[in-house]
Order: C-alpha cells, then sequence, then structure tokens
C-alpha cells in the first residue's frame, strides 16, 4: 500500500481572507498554518479537519502556480492530495500504471513535505497529488 490517508483537498482562492470565514467560523475550524512558497508564487492555509486538511491555495502574483487555473475556472476544488508512503516509489507506480507526473522529481510543498502531481488527463479527469511527509 502506497498510501496512508487522503492528506488534504486543495481549494484555489483569489483571496483567503473572505474564504476562511466559511472554514473558520461556520465550521468553526481554528487550527489554520499560513505558509508561502516563495518559488511556486502561492500562499497556502492549511486547516486541520480530523486527520485531513483542507488546503487553500492563494496566488501571490499573478504568475504563480494557480493564477492560470483562476483565470481560466475561478475559485474552486483543484485538487485531491494522497499521503504516500514514498514518493519516488510511488511515483514509478504511477507511471507504471500510465499516470504520467506534471514535473520529472518532486518539489518543495508546504511544511517541509515533497509533491508530486499526476496530469489530470491520466487519472479522469482529477488533479492528483503525491504528497511525501506531513505538515
Amino acid at each position: 500500500m502506497i498510501t496512508k490517508k487522503i492528506d488534504h483537498v486543495g481549494i484555489a482562492v483569489r483571496d483567503a481572507s473572505k474564504r476562511l470565514s466559511v472554514y473558520r467560523d461556520f465550521f468553526n475550524l481554528q487550527n489554520i498554518h499560513v505558509e508561502e512558497i516563495a518559488e511556486r508564487g502561492i500562499r497556502v492555509y492549511m486547516i486541520q479537519v480530523g486527520e485531513s486538511k483542507i488546503e487553500l491555495l492563494e496566488p501571490m502574483n499573478e504568475n504563480s502556480e494557480i493564477s492560470k487555473f483562476l483565470d481560466s475556472k475561478g475559485e474552486g476544488i483543484h485538487h485531491i492530495a494522497f499521503n504516500v508512503l514514498g514518493i519516488d516509489q510511488a511515483a514509478e507506480l504511477a507511471k507504471s500504471n500510465g499516470l504520467q507526473p506534471l514535473s520529472d522529481k518532486p518539489k518543495a510543498g508546504a511544511g517541509g513535505t515533497k509533491v508530486l502531481f499526476l496530469h489530470p488527463k491520466t487519472t479522469g479527469g482529477v488533479l492528483i497529488e503525491l504528497v511525501e511527509g506531513n505538515h
């Protein structure tokens, strides 16, 4: 088994301060970690929900990884992330099952994790993120 759990659901937002009220106020979720990933141009708001998280992805500039998505599709669910035991092994297993990674090697993710995305054309239209490590 390469996965332990769903790590998080990523949601693209233009302005996290406007969207946090849904999770913080309505659902009373107070455990929120904010982190900037400058090399990817995103600000991440991780909201703990039981064993998993909701991840709000906010662009830091107009060329961020999330900006194109927001421009073409608007705010909403961006990806689902699975926590994996070994990202390199998971990437190889994905390839052997006909799933195409979006990059040659994992990138730095929030909280010191390693992440790798799988192309939605090979996963039935869903952007899947593989996450190694814990936030």
